[in-house]
């Protein structure tokens, strides 16, 4: 029996501080592989930060997030020998899904929308987001022409899945 070290991460992210916020994540991911964690967990929508508002519909906010940000970790060899799970909006198509991006290895490996959002308190990600409804079902999805140049990779499984590996 092998054991699993997970690090699971809470960070102090704020909405739109996309340099303060990639310099945390980067930060996190070395002290969990420091830690000898196998998988580093990351907060949800860590890298644009949970309070965006109505910046989640700006284009811009989610470029910056997913594909320079997301980008920049991946040509680093932050993802090496560490299964990270990066919290961030994905556009697939024309809807805007609230994401965990997993990546290893300089790959992006999934990405997994939520697919039960909160809407009632304080929360209103039903303004702001698609629920993936396709229970069970993963599709592929292409990468933007930048990303998939800079990790050589075209496309990724998109939807709600999981992951298996020899030993978990």
């Amino acid at each position: 029996m092998r054991l699993l070290k997970v690090a699971t991460c809470n960070l102090n992210q704020w909405a739109i501080d996309f340099d303060s916020n990639l310099k945390n994540t980067k930060d996190s991911v070395t002290k969990a592989k420091e830690a000898g964690a196998a998988i580093r967990l990351g907060p949800e929508l860590e890298i644009t930060g949970y309070g965006c508002e109505d910046h989640f519909l700006e284009l811009d906010t989610v470029t910056h997030a997913m594909w320079e940000c997301l980008k920049e970790i991946l040509v680093g060899d932050y993802t090496d020998g560490i299964l990270c799970s990066f919290g961030m909006p994905v556009i697939k198509g024309s809807e805007r899904y609230n994401c965990q991006v997993l990546c290893i290895n300089r790959k992006i490996i999934m990405i997994r929308p939520k697919i039960s959002l909160a809407n009632d308190g304080n929360y209103r990600e039903l303004r702001w987001f698609t629920a993936w409804k396709q229970k069970d079902q993963v599709v592929d999805s292409q990468l933007p022409f930048d990303i998939s140049k800079a990790v050589n990779q075209d496309s990724v499984p998109f939807g709600y899945g999981f992951i298996q590996f020899l030993d978990t």
